[in-house]
């Protein structure tokens, strides 16, 4: 009789467990809103029937006229790119993982039509939270393997040939940089209030970033505030810190072309940036003497390098026009991936990615516009915030620089 009691005491608690562990299932369905599978129906012909193979694939091997149209890459680059991020983008998984192939392949789409998360998930069928790690992790493998070859440090020798290019395409001497910032718009982060508020009255993070002679970019600085100026921004890069406190390691001053007057290595900027003896900006005012308004025309000249630098990054990855729908984290791993891509295709001489005729030039003592500005809107500029004062020292480096292309010219 005990035992017969016991049994079903047993029996009773093994009833009550079952329906425990049948509550919690249901809970946890509730919180997962009900998931009915882990992948879609439509998406488990995602090998066979999915973007990259219908279309990618076949333009891959057939039609690179177009592979470069989606990419913004020849074939011959893509696998090369593919060969230096294979082993980054390679996953491990009981279900079939997506290949590293596929991964960049949709990166490259959403950098370069600008195609939000939904779209990218409907064409690769995967589900969108799927894509949005895709793309994040892809980002980061790039800027991780790549910004070490393609986007390091010049050293004093790089920068001395970068001044001697400077100097000969716009008759600015011992110039190492121009720069300046863009707003990349985002949707607005969540709890933010107006910290990513712009004058623009959109939200956005702020891209600083420096190029040489050859539009190839130097130095970047990307996710300072949206409410942030040019100059804002700069005090708070790590690089801009350097700069404004003489601690960025430039080459030694040397003699201005054709003269015994000793000068040292600048970078140029607009008015947004305070006047410093390594950062030169123009005069301001209207209705200049003469030779303030020729300076001010030869420094546009080598500033105008960072203009175009940003229009051709924009014109080919058009993500940077839309609102980025990411937090700013994720927005600047985006960012910063398209500079690194931008480099990659300069530096390995891409003449679909670059043409002279898509930037600024002049032609028979006539400047005509790059096809860029016909294309796309420039990115939107930072506003000129509240400038550092000056020393008299700077003041003095700009009279002699002023004086130099004064009588140069």
């Amino acid at each position: 009789m005990e035992k017969l009691k016991n049994l079903n005491n047993f029996v009773i608690a093994i009833t009550k467990i079952s329906h425990i562990v049948h509550l919690a299932n249901e809970t946890f369905k509730m919180c997962n809103n009900n998931r009915r599978w882990w992948v879609r129906p439509a998406n488990h012909t995602r090998e066979e029937e999915g973007f990259f193979r219908t279309c990618i694939q076949q333009l891959q091997q057939k039609d690179e006229e177009h592979f470069y149209k989606v990419t913004r890459m020849t074939v011959k680059n893509f696998n090369l790119l593919l060969t230096l991020l294979q082993e980054r983008l390679r996953r491990f998984s009981n279900r079939k993982p997506i290949c590293p192939e596929t991964r960049l392949a949709l990166t490259l789409m959403f950098s370069a039509q600008g195609c939000n998360f939904n779209v990218n998930a409907w064409t690769f069928k995967m589900g969108v939270s799927t894509v949005k790690q895709v793309i994040y992790e892809t980002c980061d493998a790039i800027w991780n393997e790549l910004h070490d070859i393609y986007l390091s440090t010049p050293n004093r020798s790089e920068q001395v040939l970068i001044a001697e290019k400077f100097v000969v395409k716009t008759g600015m001497p011992n110039c190492l940089a121009a720069i300046d910032g863009k707003h990349i718009n985002i949707v607005r982060p969540s709890n933010s209030g107006s910290l990513y508020y712009n004058y623009k009255k959109t939200y956005s993070i702020v891209l600083l970033a420096a190029c040489d002679a050859n539009y190839v970019f130097t130095y970047v600085d990307v996710g300072a505030l949206g409410s942030q100026s040019d100059g804002g921004m700069l005090a708070q890069s790590a690089f801009g810190k350097k700069l404004l406190n003489g601690t960025l390691e430039v080459p030694r001053e040397v003699n201005l072309p054709g003269t015994s007057c000793s000068f040292p290595y600048y970078f140029v900027g607009d008015s947004a940036f305070p006047l410093k003896a390594n950062l030169m900006r123009p005069f301001p005012g209207s209705n200049l003497p003469a030779d303030k308004e020729k300076f001010n025309m030869v420094l546009s000249k080598a500033r105008l390098h960072i203009e175009n630098s940003f229009g051709i990054l924009s014109n080919r990855w058009r993500i940077l026009h839309t609102n980025i729908s990411a937090c700013p984290k994720n927005a600047d791993k985006i960012v910063l991936a398209t500079v690194l891509l931008h480099n990659f295709l300069m530096l390995q001489n891409d003449r679909n990615y670059f043409t002279l005729e898509l930037v600024d030039r002049n032609e028979n003592n006539q400047e005509i516009h790059g096809h860029w500005r016909n294309e796309v809107n420039p990115l939107d500029s930072c506003r000129q915030g509240a400038v550092n004062r000056s020393s008299s020292y700077a003041f003095e480096l700009r009279n002699i620089l002023k004086e130099f292309i004064r009588t140069s010219f």
